[in-house]
């Protein structure tokens, strides 16, 4: 075993004695590193600048892994690949695959998707289409506002496809100069918040109610259901007019104005914006206000349920001198074009 060292010994210093002054001196800076690694008893931390440095060098002079040895070959090689890896990721940046789907267009998908729940990815991709906008049916399926249930329209929805065949009719209290108390009379139509007809007395009975009936439809303009609430002017001589005249009869549950709310909120303006303002004479005196305010409220009134147009509907006008007209005896007023 002695002997056998011995040779290699000698075959090595043979070699260093044979070689040149720079791999002699490679061969010292590998065997100090060595020694450095054998006193450390662990792996030498490098930094990103390390590998980057060490991995450039294997680009230039592929040998030079046969002078590292702090680090195995592999590893150089690996370090190498990645960043090969890494410089074409960044040359392809933004030059591959499909073109980002713009806010503009991603926001009207959800807008489509969100008020038409009964339409799918194909509906939609075939509406948009029809609006110039060129996506794939997969994109559009992508941003759809989807719910965990199956699709279904809002009741919101569900009551406006009912509301042209549905009226409201309610009454409400007036005091009168001497202190009396008149009743005031409403019917409204649902579809587009007309006030069809309006009214007053001191004694509203069954029978007086079923005429007013009678002159708010006429012929055959009588709607579906009529909204109503308990009061007991509402007696047998008028229902039996309703069940005549083809009406059904919706009363509403005791003590709940909220569900007959169109009617009520109707009122609501009508004090508001009218009776607050003035001291009723009389029978004759309220119904004359009753009726300009219909007209207002009719013809030249904006509502919101309405998208700010009137339940008559009103055209736009867009030349002419704006002029202002008195309504109400001058507590509202109405803008025209001229």
């Amino acid at each position: 075993m002695l002997a056998l060292l011995n040779a290699l010994f000698w075959n090595l210093f043979r070699r260093l004695m044979g070689s040149t002054a720079d791999e002699t001196a490679v061969a010292a800076l590998r065997h100090q590193v060595t020694v450095l690694q054998r006193q450390l008893g662990k792996r030498p931390r490098l930094t990103r600048w390390d590998r980057l440095l060490l991995a450039a060098l294997y680009h230039v002079q592929p040998q030079v892994l046969q002078s590292i040895s702090i680090v195995q070959p592999e590893t150089v090689v690996r370090w190498h690949r990645a960043g090969f890896r890494m410089l074409w990721k960044h040359k392809s940046r933004g030059k591959v695959g499909r073109p980002r789907v713009k806010v503009k267009v991603r926001r009207l998908i959800h807008q489509i998707s969100r008020e038409n729940p009964l339409w799918g990815a194909p509906r939609i991709h075939g509406e948009l289409l029809k609006l110039g906008i060129n996506v794939c049916q997969s994109t559009v399926a992508k941003y759809m506002v989807r719910s965990g249930k199956p699709p279904s329209q809002s009741w919101l929805t569900f009551l406006r496809n009912y509301a042209d065949c549905i009226a409201a009719i309610d009454l409400f209290v007036v005091p009168t100069i001497s202190f009396r108390l008149l009743y005031g009379l409403v019917i409204l139509h649902l579809g587009r918040r007309q006030i069809i007809h309006v009214s007053a007395t001191f004694h509203p009975t069954a029978e007086w109610l079923a005429r007013q009936v009678t002159e708010a439809f006429p012929w055959e303009t009588a709607p579906d259901h009529l909204i109503r609430d308990r009061d007991c002017a509402y007696g047998e001589t008028f229902r039996e007019r309703l069940s005549a005249m083809g009406i059904r009869d919706g009363p509403t549950a005791s003590r709940s104005p909220w569900q007959n709310g169109y009617v009520e909120r109707v009122i609501g303006s009508i004090r508001r914006e009218l009776l607050d303002h003035v001291v009723v004479t009389g029978e004759c005196h309220l119904r004359c206000l009753l009726r300009d305010y219909a007209d207002y409220h009719n013809s030249w009134r904006t509502h919101l349920g309405l998208a700010k147009d009137t339940p008559l509907p009103r055209p736009i006008q867009h030349r002419g001198a704006i002029r202002s007209m008195p309504k109400l005896g001058g507590l509202h007023h109405a803008y025209v074009r001229i």
